[in-house]
């Protein structure tokens, strides 16, 4: 499961001899929101996330610079109530944090799909058409009562998530993690496979790889192989 820079350590160490479900880095939020959100709330989302390490990201991303300014504001306010060590680690990550003022819903949905985030929420008038319209992220969080924190403790999505943008090719631990694939193949129409088998001599060849390319011509039906071994020498 995630765990801090240590936890990752260990599990790269291990990863090999056994399997584990990923190499997760700092945790990290990114809020959409417009002018319907309540600063408030999303200012504690914000800090509930930069609380977990130092190098943890908060990102903003808003239509509306008022909005930006007031959930500023009771950041402010909100870390100076928090207690410590937990204030500390808070305001480090807040410091390489940021918000953006976007142009559009549009735009912020581009930039989210950009980054790639680890949690994404979306407090917007219109939440679920925004946030189907996401596609990269690790775990989606839709309106104002659908805290990330919920889905920290059990609320159900789960939480073994992609980080550091790997959500642009990869999604959360499923039970897909735990099955093997096999696979296995059988030819039993020899006749019908002849062309795969002079394509695969050509293409042997093309790449020099020569035993390849006789392994697959000893299985030729032809009388006269298609592609003939250099100077019929063995």
């Amino acid at each position: 499961g995630p765990g801090n820079k240590w936890v990752t350590a260990a599990k790269s160490i291990v990863n090999g001899p056994c399997g584990i479900d990923m190499l997760a880095g700092p945790s990290e939020v990114l809020v959409i929101c417009d002018e319907t959100a309540n600063p408030e709330v999303v200012a504690a989302d914000l800090i509930a996330q930069a609380e977990h390490d130092v190098v943890a990201r908060a990102i903003l991303l808003s239509t509306s610079e008022d909005m930006i300014m007031k959930i500023d504001e009771q950041v402010t306010k909100q870390l100076d109530c928090l207690p410590e060590p937990n204030q500390s680690t808070a305001r480090e990550a807040m410091g390489h944090s940021f918000a953006i003022k976007c142009e559009s819903l549009q735009e912020c949905i581009s930039i989210s799909d950009y980054i790639a985030p680890e949690h994404l929420e979306i407090q917007t008038k219109d939440a679920m058409k925004v946030g189907m319209s996401c596609r990269n992220y690790g775990g989606l969080f839709v309106g104002e009562n659908a805290a990330e924190v919920l889905g920290d403790y059990g609320a159900g999505p789960n939480h073994t998530l992609p980080t550091g943008a790997t959500a642009r090719y990869t999604g959360g631990l499923s039970v897909f993690n735990f099955l093997r694939i096999n696979t296995w193949m059988r030819i039993d129409d020899t006749k019908a496979s002849q062309k795969m088998v002079d394509d695969t001599i050509l293409m042997a060849r093309m790449e020099g790889l020569e035993g390849h390319a006789r392994a697959a011509e000893c299985r030729s039906d032809s009388k006269t192989p298609a592609f003939k071994t250099n100077g019929g020498n063995s």
